[in-house]
């Protein structure tokens, strides 16, 4: 993947540690998998198009699961987790 600039709103991040326990920051690392899989939200695009982004935290070894949108070339973190759909969407052969 191509460096990609990242954005978030800090009080966002901050309630999304305290909710799932993971920053923003640490969600960067869904994006640097190369067999990470990236799908519509269609749940949460009424005003604008969100994407969720299902990829593995090669430090934790885990899926992260990002809550994204494409904002002035930039994504645009929402929300993320450790979230058990995230790892069902990872393992589907596409």
């Amino acid at each position: 993947m191509e460096e990609s600039t990242f954005e978030w709103d800090e009080e966002k991040d901050r309630q999304n540690q305290i909710k799932h326990g993971v920053s923003f920051a640490e969600a960067e690392a869904a994006f640097k998998d190369p067999a990470r899989k990236i799908i519509l939200d269609l749940k949460h695009s009424q005003f604008e198009l969100r994407h969720y982004c299902f990829g593995l935290d090669a430090r934790k070894k885990r899926v992260l699961t990002v809550r994204f949108t494409y904002r002035s070339d930039k994504i645009r973190i929402i929300g993320a987790g450790y979230w058990r759909q995230g790892r069902k969407f990872y393992g589907k052969k596409t």
